[in-house]
């Protein structure tokens, strides 16, 4: 055991990484969001751009069984962002829980093992390239010859079908009632109309209102919020934005092949 002076080099670095990580970020967002009622004047006063800051809302929304954040209408201002009473209660846990860690830190420091330990927990930290990440329970396993279909409800009467091999389900324990994530990279999103009439092979089809349509030299982001407060991002091509016609307020479907939904699950 070293002495109890000066905390570990790794715990210092663990603290000092924990500022720019997703999950402390987005409590600062959620706070500034509480504080200043405006996605843009919170975001601005972090030194995020306008879209990092709805992407990151975005993903807490989707990742939460209600939603933590919410568009609000009218009033002197003409609107702005609030966080929801569900989100006013997870920022209260995440504060208290913040402090709690913060203690965990310093009981670890003298600790001769930790700098070996501290290099494997960073390795769990994962972070992936999926734009969309759904978080729920696993309702049906459907096991075949070699793969599986495997329904993921995400809440609010929403479920996703994804297509696996059985050796996937065996290794990630999927069952009836586990948690999982559903992965899903935004090129891999079909949009369309909400009225369209064409038919698909997609399982998934998700629809709702584009709440942010913004063209690239050849293609172009849209992002669909669906009824229940969660979004899903696309990538489409500058053409197909034309085509269907879609902007902000526009009502748009989202398809995804069960082929293209990636499971995970926490260790």
């Amino acid at each position: 055991m070293k002495g109890r002076g000066a905390p570990h080099p790794s715990i210092m670095r663990l603290v000092a990484k924990s500022g720019g990580n997703r999950g402390k970020g987005r409590i600062e967002l959620l706070e500034k969001i509480a504080e200043l009622g405006s996605i843009a004047s919170a975001a601005k006063a972090l030194g995020l751009s306008y879209k990092a800051a709805w992407e990151a809302v975005e993903g807490m929304n989707n990742l939460a069984a209600t939603p933590l954040v919410a568009r609000v209408s009218g009033g002197k201002s003409g609107g702005g962002t609030v966080l929801t009473p569900f989100g006013l209660q997870a920022l209260s846990a995440f504060q208290r829980l913040e402090g709690e860690y913060q203690r965990f830190l310093e009981a670890l420091q003298g600790h001769d093992d930790f700098e070996q330990f501290f290099r494997l927990m960073r390795r769990f930290d994962m972070k992936t390239s999926a734009r969309n990440e759904f978080l729920g329970r696993v309702k049906v396993v459907k096991k075949g010859a070699v793969n599986a279909e495997v329904v993921l409800d995400i809440g609010n009467g929403l479920a996703l079908v994804a297509i696996i091999t059985n050796e996937s389900v065996d290794n990630l324990g999927l069952a009836p009632g586990v948690e999982a994530y559903a992965l899903i990279k935004a090129p891999w999103v079909i949009v369309t109309a909400a009225d369209s009439p064409i038919k698909t092979s997609a399982r998934n089809t998700l629809c709702g209102v584009v709440t942010r349509c913004q063209t690239g030299a050849v293609n172009g982001e849209v992002i669909i919020e669906l009824e229940s407060g969660k979004s899903i991002a696309a990538i489409i091509t500058n053409e197909s934005i034309e085509s269907l016609q879609l902007k902000k307020g526009v009502r748009a479907c989202a398809l995804i092949k069960a082929s293209h939904i990636i499971l995970a699950v926490s260790p």
